[in-house]
């Protein structure tokens, strides 16, 4: 499973006039709850602050990956915003935050697809001009088109052009 096939365009937000983190995750929360991924908008909350409360979510470069583990969820997921305004976050580099990644894992999930989508993610976000286009995104299709590895779209590509193509070997 890679974060392409987690993400939902109904928890996605690149507008989010928010202030400050709190504002910022309790609104990537509320569509969560609103897409039935959450039962419970506070518990779920709570239980991401558990996990901020041990070390900065904020990866740099205006990035930040909230995580915990929540009894409230039903269903895996990963909402995402781009905030109007960058805004005030723990980070490794210092700098204030302008995209999101809310992981929405239940504890039976933690230690299996939250680690495989949380590698998938970095990956992607190291690969080129990633970050890049994700600031300029406007789009949900702005958002998969940032994170569609060319090298992964050749390749699927050529596996639908060999699919097509009969090869015969002298006679």
């Amino acid at each position: 499973m890679s974060v392409i096939d987690v993400f939902d365009e109904r928890v996605v937000d690149l507008d989010m006039d928010v202030a400050n983190k709190d504002e910022a995750i309790r609104l990537l929360s509320r569509h969560l709850k609103d897409a039935s991924y959450i039962a419970d908008v506070d518990e779920f909350v709570a239980d991401i602050y558990l996990r901020e409360a041990e070390g900065e979510t904020g990866i740099g470069e205006g990035v930040a990956i909230p995580h915990g583990k929540s009894e409230s969820v039903k269903n895996i997921g990963i909402a995402v915003g781009k905030c109007r305004r960058p805004i005030e976050w723990e980070t490794l580099d210092g700098e204030p935050v302008q995209i999101i990644f809310l992981f929405c894992v239940s504890k039976a999930q933690y230690n299996t697809e939250h680690l495989k989508l949380l590698s998938d993610l970095a990956g992607r976000l190291g690969r080129g001009n990633t970050i890049a286009l994700l600031k300029e995104m406007k789009t949900f299709d702005d958002l998969l088109c940032a994170f569609t590895d060319e090298t992964e779209t050749q390749l699927e590509d050529m596996e639908e052009l060999t699919e097509e193509i009969e090869i015969t070997i002298g006679e």
